[in-house]
Order: structure tokens, then sequence, then C-alpha cells
């Protein structure tokens, strides 16, 4: 509860340096005396601007389409062919809890599974099921459930119930239509609305690197690439890393080098890992990882043997072993 609360306090933080403190500013700071006559302004210029940010507010809302609507039949259609053309594995439950509400109609358990992925290697996955058969007590520690694995995992879902039927929520997903098509009137509203307030007749002269139609889509986008490149470092996982933990074998290597590459975060440093192991070929290979390493954690730097999972059809992709057990 604290954990979401937090977040969601961090969220409406950043969002309100994303939009009303741009727009706080644009607004107090330009006025008939501090700025240049909108006739003395470039026009080509302007058209620019006004162009450039046409083209940030289209990347946004491009994203959350593919996010909110268009992700929901990527994800039947990949359940759909999991179904169909999946690999079957059974699964532990080594451990469970309860995460629904008391009251809530349906149970909602968090379940780490134990089983072995599409190369044959144990690996742990924690996923989120909703219980619609509490009756028979499906999902308690030790018991044991069917997955289905999907073949090709580079996006969601990774794997299924093996009695799970593919199907649309359809309120969710007119729910999430109609918020999608709110945010984009109440953007097109505000060109409008800055067209009318601000051209004084000369068009779209009015528009600067300052203004909120350029600035609120340039920091949520940064917001966007920072919040991964900040996951990424802090954990050492990469887009790449959840396919390797279900597609990669898992091994030993010797760990020849750790040295600081003088990057901070949290006033915790970034490690360079020099790694040195042997693939199910017996080829020998070297590479390298970059993790930002906790004070409590500096003893990884000392080991000699370092567990770590490989990509089979490309060797050099890593992953520690550690950070994948961390992954949802």
């Amino acid at each position: 509860m604290k954990k979401n609360l937090a977040i969601a306090f961090g969220a409406v933080y950043m969002l309100f340096f994303a939009i009303p403190f741009p727009m706080l500013i644009y607004y107090s700071v330009n006025d008939e005396y501090d700025i240049i006559p909108l006739k003395e302004k470039d026009p080509w210029l302007a058209l620019i601007l006004v162009s450039v940010s046409i083209i940030l507010w289209l990347i946004l809302f491009i994203g959350y389409f593919r996010k909110w609507i268009l992700q929901v039949f990527i994800t039947k259609k990949i359940l759909e062919r999991a179904k169909i053309k999946g690999v079957l594995r059974e699964a532990k439950i080594i451990s469970a809890e309860k995460i629904s509400k008391s009251g809530a109609k349906l149970n909602t358990y968090e379940l780490e599974l134990l089983f072995k992925n599409l190369s044959d290697t144990e690996i742990s996955h924690k996923t989120t099921i909703t219980d619609a058969k509490p009756h028979e007590r499906r999902f308690e520690i030790g018991k044991k459930i069917n997955l289905t694995l999907n073949r090709d995992p580079k996006q969601p879902p990774y794997f299924i119930i093996s009695t799970t039927t593919a199907r649309i929520n359809i309120v969710s997903l007119v729910l999430k239509i109609i918020g999608w098509l709110i945010l984009l009137a109440a953007i097109i509203g505000y060109y409008l609305y800055s067209y009318q307030t601000e051209s004084n007749g000369m068009g779209w002269r009015f528009m600067s690197f300052g203004h909120p139609l350029i600035v609120c889509p340039t920091i949520l986008l940064f917001y966007r690439f920072l919040a991964r490149f900040i996951y990424n470092k802090l954990t050492g996982i990469n887009d790449n890393s959840i396919l390797i933990k279900f597609k990669g074998i898992k091994t030993s290597a010797k760990l020849i080098r750790a040295s600081q590459t003088g990057v901070y975060i949290n006033e915790q440093p970034m490690i360079r890992f020099e790694l040195e192991y042997t693939d199910h070929h017996h080829h020998t290979h070297k590479s390298s990882l970059k993790k930002i390493v906790g004070l409590l954690e500096l003893d990884l730097t000392k080991q000699e043997q370092i567990d770590i999972f490989y990509l089979p059809e490309d060797p050099k992709q890593i992953v520690f072993a550690s950070d994948l057990n961390n992954m949802i």
C-alpha cells in the first residue's frame, strides 16, 4: 500500500513539472512588455516549431495508443498463438501472497513459480493471477500448475496458465479508448486556444522554444527515456533480458576484472564486470556488463565465479542470474 502511494505521489509530482509548471512559467513571463513584437518574428521558424511540436505530441499519442489500446489485441493474438504453438511446462509454486483487497469478488495472488525455460534451464518468475475457482485451492505453496511458454518471448505475455482463455475486457477497452480520445481532444483544443489568444492576427509567430506545446511533450518524452535508463542501470536489466531469461542457458562465469566506470547514481557506483565463460558448444567467450552496485553488494566484485545467463544463438548477450531472479 505504502509503495503504491509513493509511486502515485512520484507520478503526480513529475506530472506537475511536465505540464502545469511549464504553463505557469510561460504565461507568467510572456506579456506585451518582455517579448519581441510578433511582426518581427520569423514566420518560417514559427512554422518549423509548430511542426516540431506536432511531431512530439504524435510520438507521445502513438505510444499511448499502442500501450493502452493496440497492446490489448496484440496480447490476445500472442495468447492464442501460445495456446496452439507454445511449449508446455510444469511449474512449482514456491511462494504465494494474496494481494487482493478484503471483500473483493475474486482473490488475486502474486505467485513465484519455478519451472524450466525454453532451453530447459530452471528459472523462477513472479506473476499475478486472479483465482476464479478459490474452492479448488490451486495456488498454494508447493502445488504445481501447468504453463504454456511463448516460443518467441520478446513481449508479454511470456507464458500463460494452460487453462487460460483469451478474451478482451470490452468495458476496460472502451474506457481506455475514451481516455485516449479525451487527451487527444484536450491537446487539439489547446492548439486552438493558443492560436486564438496569442496569434493577434499574425498566425503562428507566437510559437517559441519555451511554449508549453513544445516544452510539455519534450519533458514527457524525457521522463520516458530517463525512467528506462535509470531502471536499466540500477538493475543491470536491458530490453533483451527477458528474452535471455526465457531462452537462455545458465552457466558460471569467471570474473576477470571489476572496475568502476566513474558513474554514480544515488551515490552508488557503476561497475564494469569483465567475464569469461564457456557456452554449450564448449566455446569460450569474453564479455562485459555494466551495473549499478549497491554499497551492500560490493562483495560481488570480489567473487571468483558469478552465475550468468547467455542467449544460445548469441552467447555475447549475457545477464547476471541474480538480476533475472528479481524480474517480474
